[in-house]
């Protein structure tokens, strides 16, 4: 299985905006039969850093759900690059379930 990891910071005065783009696109990973499960957090100090971790079962369901949500979601609402205070900080991990 695939983890991807992203930090992100947001805009001043972008906060909420950003996390109801987030909390939307964690929905629709988490719809997926593709992607274990999928969540999204907001740092301890109440501060608009964020972290998100999605678990796929493969880079293909990794790739498939990104280009559902750039068709489907960024489309609509314009995607989350407005809202951020910089490039995200992306990790992908390689995550082998316990037997």
């Amino acid at each position: 299985m695939l983890m991807e990891t992203i930090v992100c910071s947001a805009r001043n005065g972008k906060e909420k905006r950003l996390r109801k783009l987030l909390d939307t696109r964690v929905a629709f990973r988490k719809r997926s039969e593709l992607c274990k499960d999928a969540w999204v957090c907001q740092s301890a100090d109440g501060s608009g850093t964020y972290l998100i971790q999605a678990i796929y079962l493969n880079e293909e369901g990794w790739r498939n759900i990104s280009e559902s949500i750039q068709k489907q979601l960024d489309s609509k609402d314009g995607g989350i690059e407005s809202c951020l205070n910089g490039p995200p900080l992306v990790g992908m991990f390689i995550f082998e379930e316990e037997i």
